[in-house]
């Protein structure tokens, strides 16, 4: 019986899950701004860039007004710990450096993300974890390393070093 438990175990992945103390940002869609918070980690951070081109549901940031996305818009904004840069309306990239991402530090920014799927779960102004899903968060360590994770369908994406 117990062999079977470690088996199920190492094919699963449970263990390396429960040790991960890798950062981690998660997507919250939110009304009229989605928000996107940040577990720093065990380790010290720069910064964290997030990169839609791999979503699932073709996402983008809607900046600006009458431009790419669909009917309200917000730009890029401080909603604690992040030092951000304009965010072009349509981009599909977007980097944000912390102001100390010391590790076990937490951070936040808000944004307008839209889908430019025909038939999308919730309409293309909302974003569902499966639209997520497949965008990635890149963290840069206070040492210059690059961990990458991948957004699941919890609208999570968490790097496991």
């Amino acid at each position: 019986m117990w062999r079977q438990t470690i088996a199920w175990v190492i094919l699963t992945g449970a263990v390396q899950a429960a040790e991960c103390d890798g950062p981690s940002l998660r997507f919250i869609e939110s009304a009229p701004r989605d928000r996107f918070e940040l577990s720093v980690g065990a380790q010290d951070l720069r910064g964290v860039t997030v990169d839609l081109r791999g979503s699932k549901g073709r996402l983008i940031f809607d900046t600006a007004q009458g431009g790419t996305g669909v009917e309200v818009f917000q730009p890029l904004r401080d909603e604690g710990g992040i030092n951000g840069a304009a965010v072009t309306d349509g981009a599909e990239v977007l980097t944000v450096a912390l102001r100390e991402g010391r590790a076990g530090g937490q951070a936040a920014f808000s944004i307008d993300v839209d889908d430019r799927l025909r038939t999308s779960d919730l309409g293309q102004i909302r974003v569902t974890g499966g639209e997520m899903a497949g965008a990635a968060a890149i963290f840069e360590t206070a040492q210059g390393v690059i961990l990458e994770a991948v957004f699941d369908a919890q609208n999570l994406a968490q790097a496991c070093p």
